[in-house]
């Protein structure tokens, strides 16, 4: 299944409306990337498979460390919570 390690972004179901209200369920799935990331806290890139949309949301947030560290630790990945372990220890250390 593909879902986002970053945001926990998964498939959802959603329904096609016709004119005669007929309702036909369609898959719809994330646009999930393998993307490498740099971090400045670890000084090195970090390789995740990640949405598109996150993509946009670490550029506005301000970088991927300030976007991990805010993250929420039940949405991670088990992968994004080591890094987000190695970061904080960086960055608090």
């Amino acid at each position: 299944m593909s879902k986002c390690e970053l945001t926990g972004k998964g498939p959802i179901v959603k329904n096609l409306v016709s004119h005669s209200n007929v309702k036909t369920k369609k898959w719809t799935k994330p646009n999930i990337q393998k993307r490498r990331l740099f971090s400045e806290a670890l000084n090195s890139f970090v390789t995740l498979r990640i949405a598109n949309s996150t993509v946009r949301t670490i550029d506005h947030v301000g970088g991927f460390d300030r976007f991990i560290l805010r993250q929420p630790s039940d949405l991670l990945s088990k992968r994004a919570l080591q890094v987000k372990g190695r970061v904080s220890k960086v960055v608090k250390g």
